[in-house]
This record gives C-alpha cells, sequence and structure tokens, in this order.
C-alpha cells in the first residue's frame, strides 16, 4: 500500500518525506485555505519535495471551468493530479483532462456504483470517503473491498483506490487489508503508525539489560 499524506503543511510534509514512507500528497481547498498562501505557489513547493502524485483540487462546478481549472493546476508540476468532484460535470472534464495526458483524483464518492463511473471516466485515482461513511452509522470499509472486488472484476479498470477520510490508525490497517491501492492520512495518523507500547517496552528492556552487560559495539 502507498502512504499518501492529507495536508498542506509544507514543512510537515518535508519531515514525512524524510522518512522515505511518504509516496504522494492530497490536498483540498480547506487545507489550501489553512496554509494561508497562494494555492500555486503552495503546490509548486510540495511537488518540489515529493516525487509521486501531488492532488490539487479544482474550484469549479461545471465542467468547461473545471477543464479550464485542471489545465492550469496541472501546468504547475508534471506530478500534479488534478482533483475533480464525482459529478456528472466532474466526469466529463474527467475523461477530457485524462486525454490531455494528465492524472485524476476523482473525490467524494460514497458507493461503489460512483466508483465504478470514475473508472469509466478514466481516473488515475477514486478516493472513497470512510470517515464520513463511518460518521453516518454506515461501514466506510464495506464501500473500500466492494469498489476492490469491482475493479478486479474487469481488466480494464486500473483506477487506482485511495482509501481517503481516514480518522484512525485502524482505519489504515483495514483499509490495507481491504485491498486499497493508497491510503491518503493527516500527518498525525501517519506517525502513529509506527507506535506500541509493547514496540517501546521491548525497546527499553533490552537497553537497560545490554548498559548491565558493560559492553560497546564500537
Amino acid at each position: 500500500m502507498q502512504f499518501f499524506v492529507d495536508t498542506a503543511d509544507v514543512e510537515e510534509i518535508r519531515s514525512l518525506a524524510e522518512t522515505g514512507m511518504l509516496d504522494g500528497v492530497t490536498t483540498n481547498p480547506s487545507l489550501i485555505m489553512k496554509a494561508g498562501r497562494p494555492m500555486a505557489d503552495v503546490i509548486a513547493e510540495i511537488a518540489g519535495i515529493v516525487d509521486g502524485p501531488v492532488s490539487a483540487e479544482v474550484t469549479a462546478i461545471e465542467t468547461a471551468q473545471m477543464i479550464a481549472e485542471g489545465r492550469r493546476l496541472a501546468e504547475i508540476a508534471p506530478n500534479v493530479a488534478v482533483k475533480l468532484p464525482l459529478t456528472w460535470d466532474g466526469l466529463k472534464a474527467c475523461r477530457a483532462l485524462t486525454a490531455d495526458g494528465h492524472m485524476v483524483n476523482i473525490t467524494l464518492c460514497f458507493s461503489s456504483a460512483q466508483a465504478l463511473l470514475a473508472a469509466k471516466a478514466g481516473a488515475t485515482f477514486v478516493s472513497p470517503f470512510i470517515g464520513r461513511l463511518d460518521d453516518l452509522g454506515l461501514d466506510g470499509m464495506k464501500l473500500i473491498e466492494e469498489i476492490r472486488t469491482i475493479y478486479d472484476n474487469y481488466e480494464e479498470l486500473q483506477t487506482e483506490v485511495l482509501a481517503a477520510s481516514i480518522r484512525t490508525t485502524n482505519h489504515v490497517q483495514l483499509a490495507a487489508l481491504g485491498g486499497a491501492d493508497i491510503a491518503t492520512v493527516p500527518p498525525a495518523i501517519l506517525t502513529k503508525l509506527i507506535q506500541h507500547p509493547l514496540t517501546e517496552r521491548g525497546l527499553e528492556q533490552f537497553l537497560a539489560d545490554w548498559k548491565t552487560s558493560g559492553q560497546s559495539i564500537l
């Protein structure tokens, strides 16, 4: 599974990229707003830090304007993926932009039928929102499994499943088990994946025993 980080905080991205575990970045208008800088500047800087896809979202809701905005965003850097909403206008824009050779991330997916349409439109990625479904008492992970099954039924569908709206480390594990190709996670969740009390306790014991032995490796 690939790990994308869901943030527009350049310093957080830079720090996580140094771990070698970061495969891409997703942003949205809300995250760009928090960055407090021009969108093009933020996306360009992020795209220079990571080699993988950097999702930048259009704000238009009508096809022609989506295409225009998408082309402008794609000009920022070759690794920009244009993020489009899962609407008919978004799907039509997806077809046009993928025909241009641009990566497209179809976002706000809440059903496997929607995900099938996104794949038919040629989307590079589809982003099912796990956490928002869970908030309604539904099963976000079931959606990941359904999409995986449908995509695997048809070799011609090459869209990758990008699990989004992830709230917990357990969401990441379950998304991987469900067959998601990618998980995009907030920085705080990504850093928590490495944590386990038994790992910390075991390391403390090993170090204490080594100190007692009086030995040195160097």
